[in-house]
């Protein structure tokens, strides 16, 4: 009896080799997620402003914020900016660097607490329709109703039924505003669960930032997927033509201030208002300090 040996060795020839090209593709992928995994790495390694870049960019922005603050005061407009997002996103960060070369007569924060026992038997916008901007002022809502889709819905504090009211209603709050003259924006600050946890660590070490860490945020720290439920269908709730959300990524500190504030500076229209050229007078001085001698001086510690 004659055997093929030939047609044996060769498809045993075809099984090594479909086997070595399977593993080789298994290696050339694996070989590719590292490679991206460390790309991505450099990446954001590259992405992050020095603090010599950042200052010199932070200057020209305040410099245009200047020019807006007394646009705003000469035309009489009326601005209204929301910041929201995830706990240690970096809101207060950017709404200081946002007021830090601009009058607060001006420029207004409103960072309201918890709703005291009568507040909350008020209807509930009530307690944020007072600190809505008049003619020449820029009202920035460090946190604002869009705490009731948030907070208050992971947390427990309303009911699911008044989050579905509030999201129904919200758009057409916003309209009315929009309809009355109110520039009206809103930003949502995003980071990652890691980066998160990082800044959040950070403020349990540093005693300069401990008293930004609440219990609560201890609480919700844990609820990262409720959050970004809420968040989603509250996006996609109150994302309007008149008053869309913009979403700017916070895993780089300075770099998210400078974004806002370009995006803040391009969306409100304005001009260097015109005015005389500023001269100090001259003037005559007789007495430089006067009597130092009834002074209470604060001692030179340093």
């Amino acid at each position: 009896m004659n055997i093929d040996m030939s047609n044996d060795r060769t498809s045993k020839t075809k099984k090594v080799l479909k086997k070595t090209v399977r593993e080789k593709k298994k290696t050339s992928s694996q070989d590719t997620a590292k490679r991206d995994a460390k790309e991505s790495v450099k990446e954001t390694e590259k992405e992050k402003i020095s603090n010599k870049i950042y200052e010199k960019e932070i200057r020209k922005l305040h410099v245009e914020l200047v020019k807006l603050q007394q646009w705003v005061v000469y035309k009489g407009l009326k601005v209204c900016i929301l910041f929201e997002g995830r706990d240690g996103a970096g809101k207060g960060g950017t709404i200081k660097a946002l007021t830090e070369r601009v009058s607060p007569r001006v420029f207004r924060v409103v960072a309201l607490p918890a709703p005291t026992e009568r507040e909350k038997s008020q209807m509930y916008l009530q307690r944020y329709v007072s600190h809505l901007p008049s003619a020449g002022e820029v009202v920035i809502f460090d946190r604002s109703w869009y705490n009731r889709a948030g907070v208050d819905r992971v947390m427990g504090f309303c009911t699911k039924e008044q989050v579905e009211h509030f999201l129904k209603m919200a758009p057409l709050v916003e309209r009315a505003m929009v309809d009355s003259g109110i520039i009206l924006l809103k930003y949502w600050l995003e980071v990652s669960p890691e980066e998160q946890e990082r800044r959040l660590e950070d403020r349990i070490h540093d005693g300069r930032k401990i008293w930004k860490l609440s219990p609560m945020d201890v609480k919700s720290f844990k609820l990262w997927d409720e959050f970004t439920k809420a968040r989603d269908e509250m996006l996609a709730a109150s994302d309007t033509s008149w008053a869309p959300w913009y979403v700017a990524v916070s895993e780089d500190k300075m770099r998210v201030r400078l974004n806002v504030l370009k995006h803040i500076l391009e969306q409100i229209p304005y001009k260097k208002v015109p005015q005389e050229e500023i001269r100090l007078p001259k003037r005559k001085i007789k007495n430089r300090v006067g009597d130092e001698s009834k002074f209470k001086l604060v001692p030179d510690a340093y």
